[in-house]
């Protein structure tokens, strides 16, 4: 069982919930090693088709526990125990704690940040790691590890450009700025803004619509849309995804489904 997270199955949809609310989820190595974990058994699981994260409490992540991170059971001790001869200690344990967020953005199925109070550091870089981010309203923002002397290491530098530009990137983590729901909203880090009662609701629903949409389609979209930037790639990773949906018995279904004026029922197959 974990110690620092919840997962929970509703149908077709995910919920993982960060449990460490008496710290605002200020997260550790325990908790990427169980994120990591879960990412494993998630990998192939074909039946789940949305991911919702979010912090249990007020808070969805405040970013990393340093106390942890610093002492005795923290990245020195992972480093020396998980490097190989000839490796750095420190960029292979940076580049394994990556894995606990990578797995989020690799995954075939949508997944959907539901964040509420503070996002800061780690805490930002795993919601940026989701494909949507629905935020509460009063919500806090920002990339501070230049505040500690550090640099975003777990997936922002990848994933934030994408969201708001090199240079809105490069702004928000050369200042540590800290930015609202409404500026994150203008910027394009935030698809939604929600009243915070309505945070869960709010997620569900949109979980329930992401997760109704043919899964070969949206894994196929999916990797086309994250390779934007390379316009030649992201044509040949349409035209694969494609020519699978065009072999798909989903396709087929969703003929039926249409001529039938009825929801269709996708296997994903």
């Amino acid at each position: 069982m974990a110690e620092t997270l919840i997962f929970e199955r509703r149908d077709s949809v995910g919920w993982l919930r960060l449990n460490r609310p008496d710290k605002l989820n200020a997260q550790t190595p325990a908790m990427w090693n169980e994120l990591r974990d879960l990412g494993g058994a998630l990998a192939n699981d074909r039946a789940l088709r949305c991911l919702v994260v979010i912090g249990e409490g007020r808070a969805f992540s405040s970013g990393i526990d340093l106390a942890q991170l610093t002492g005795g059971g923290g990245l020195p001790a992972a480093a020396a125990a998980g490097a190989k001869e000839g490796d750095d200690p420190i960029v292979a344990a940076v580049r394994r704690t990556q894995e606990a967020f990578t797995w989020i953005a690799d995954a075939p199925f949508a997944s959907i940040a539901a964040v509420r109070g503070y996002a800061f550091g780690a805490g930002l870089q795993l919601a940026l790691a989701c494909d949507l981010r629905l935020v509460a309203r009063g919500t806090q923002l920002g990339a501070l590890e230049f505040q500690y002397g550090l640099l975003p290491d777990l997936g922002g530098t990848a994933w934030l450009p994408r969201l708001v530009g090199a240079a809105k990137a490069k702004e928000l983590v050369f200042t540590a700025a800290r930015i609202d729901a409404d500026e994150a909203l203008r910027i394009g880090l935030a698809n939604r803004l929600v009243d915070d009662a309505e945070l869960e609701s709010q997620a569900t629903a949109l979980a329930a619509t992401l997760a109704a949409q043919p899964p070969l389609a949206l894994q196929g979209a999916k990797r086309a849309i994250d390779a934007c930037e390379d316009v030649r790639r992201s044509l040949e990773l349409a035209a694969v995804g494609q020519a699978e949906c065009l072999r798909s018995e989903d396709f087929l279904e969703a003929g039926r489904a249409f001529l039938e004026k009825r929801p269709p029922a996708y296997r994903g197959r």
